[in-house]
C-alpha cells in the first residue's frame, strides 16, 4: 500500500486536492477532520483540553474551537502544550485508518496534513505531494475568509515551513492557481503514475533523498 502524503501551506487549495483525490477513488485521512471529532461532544481530547484551557468547554459538551484559538494564538508555550494533547490522538487515528486500509487492500491511500513537514510526519509517507499556488492568490483566498486579518495571517505563515522549501521537499508539486481542471488532471496524472509503481514501492519504502531524474520526472 501506498502513502501519499498531502500537504501545503494556508490557503493553497489542498482542502480541493483532497476532494479531487476522493473523487478518484483514493481514500483520504484528513487530520483537520480528526481534530474536529476530538474536540466535538463526546471527542477523546476533551477532557484533557478543558483542563488545560479552562473555560474552553461550550454548551453541548464539547470544546469552542474558536474560544480555544484565542487562548492559544500568539502564545507559542500554550500552543504547545494543546499540540501535545492532540497530536498524539490525531496520529492514532492516522494510524487506524491505516491499519483499516491495509486490510481492505487499498493500493493507494493518503494522509491529509497541514503541517506535515513542520511535525515531522514525512517519515510516515512514501511519497508527498504539495499544492501551491502564487503569493498574491494565496493571499487574496486567505484573506476573503471570514475572521481574517493582514495580521493574523502573516502570524500564520510565520509558523509555516516556506512554500519554497516545501515545494523542494516534495515529490509532486501541483499548482492550483491555474484552474480546477488543470489540477484535476494533474492529480489524476500522479494517481495513475503511482498506482502503477505499486510493486516498486512494496519492494521497498520511498525515502526522502530521491534521485535527480525521479524528483524532475514528478514534478508536474
Amino acid at each position: 500500500m501506498i502513502v501519499l502524503g498531502l500537504t501545503g501551506s494556508i490557503g493553497m487549495g489542498k482542502s480541493t486536492a483532497a476532494a479531487m483525490l476522493r473523487r478518484l477513488g483514493v481514500k483520504v485521512h484528513d487530520s483537520d477532520a480528526s481534530v474536529h471529532r476530538l474536540l466535538a461532544r463526546g471527542g477523546a481530547a476533551i477532557a484533557r483540553v478543558a483542563a488545560e484551557f479552562p473555560g474552553t468547554m461550550d454548551r453541548g459538551g464539547g470544546i469552542d474551537r474558536a474560544a480555544l484559538a484565542g487562548r492559544v494564538f500568539g502564545d507559542p508555550a500554550a500552543l504547545r502544550r494543546l499540540e501535545a494533547i492532540l497530536h498524539p490522538l490525531v496520529r492514532a487515528d492516522a494510524a487506524r485508518f491505516l491499519r483499516a486500509m491495509a486490510a481492505r487492500r487499498a493500493g493507494l491511500v493518503v494522509l491529509d496534513i497541514p503541517l506535515l513537514f513542520e511535525s515531522g510526519g514525512e517519515g510516515r509517507c512514501d511519497a508527498i505531494l504539495v499544492v501551491s499556488a502564487p503569493a498574491f492568490l494565496q493571499r487574496a483566498r486567505v484573506l476573503a475568509r471570514s475572521g481574517m486579518s493582514e495580521a493574523r495571517l502573516v502570524a500564520i505563515l510565520a509558523k509555516q515551513m516556506p512554500d519554497r522549501e516545501k515545494r523542494r521537499r516534495a515529490d509532486f508539486v501541483v499548482p492550483t492557481g491555474l484552474g480546477r481542471s488543470l489540477t484535476l488532471r494533474r492529480i489524476a496524472e500522479i494517481v495513475r503514475v503511482l498506482r502503477a509503481e505499486q510493486s516498486r514501492f512494496a519492494r521497498r519504502r520511498m525515502t526522502r533523498r530521491r534521485e535527480p531524474h525521479a524528483r524532475d520526472r514528478s514534478r508536474y
